[in-house]
């Protein structure tokens, strides 16, 4: 804050934003790093980088749950996001169980997506319904291309993604985590 600070002056209201903005990104560094080292450490870290890229495509439209503590948001994301990879890749999934688990996680997307959260609510209808509609096509096209790639080591990363966006939009990982869900219905019924 200091060095910000050293070549312009801020309104109280500025710093306070600057200093949140400056708190998440150094939390979210901190857990990449734990979980990356964690990936390390286990022999999946080329998994986990291919799962994170196409998890935030998916996740951009789609949104979804984000944990109110640190600690929560590091232990919930290092289970899907190490435990999920190690899962499929122990248990190899055929074409048929590609289709069937990423149909699931489609339609679980296709109901629930976009999720809103109370920080970042999204109340416009149109909005919410270009974000439905571009999150589902994300996903069907992530069922595609794991159909057509010819690389197992990629091909459930598609799914996996698919996975943890869906349990990222399910109302009942904001239930597990005392949340509220659809906060946009607040700002409509203003």
């Amino acid at each position: 804050m200091k060095f910000i600070t050293t070549y312009k002056s801020y309104t109280e209201e500025e710093m306070e934003k600057l200093r949140y903005g400056l708190e998440g990104l150094y939390l979210s560094i901190t857990k990449l790093i734990v979980i990356c080292a964690i990936a390390i450490l286990i022999g999946i870290f080329k998994e986990l980088m291919i799962l994170i890229v196409f998890f935030n495509i998916i996740r951009f439209p789609g949104f979804g749950f984000h944990a109110n503590k640190s600690y929560e948001c590091l232990i919930f994301s290092a289970l899907l996001f190490i435990g999920l990879p190690l899962l499929m890749r122990a248990f190899p999934l055929s074409n048929l169980a590609y289709v069937i688990i990423g149909g699931i996680g489609t339609v679980i997307l296709a109901i629930y997506a976009p999720a809103d959260t109370v920080k970042r609510p999204l109340p416009n209808v149109k909005k919410r319904k270009i974000r439905k509609i571009a999150t589902t096509c994300i996903s069907i096209l992530y069922i595609v291309l794991a159909l057509l790639i010819n690389n197992t080591n990629i091909n459930y990363l598609f799914i996996a993604a698919i996975i943890l966006e869906a349990i990222m939009v399910n109302p009942l990982t904001y239930k597990l985590f005392g949340q509220p869900y659809r906060n946009y219905l607040a700002y409509q019924q203003a």
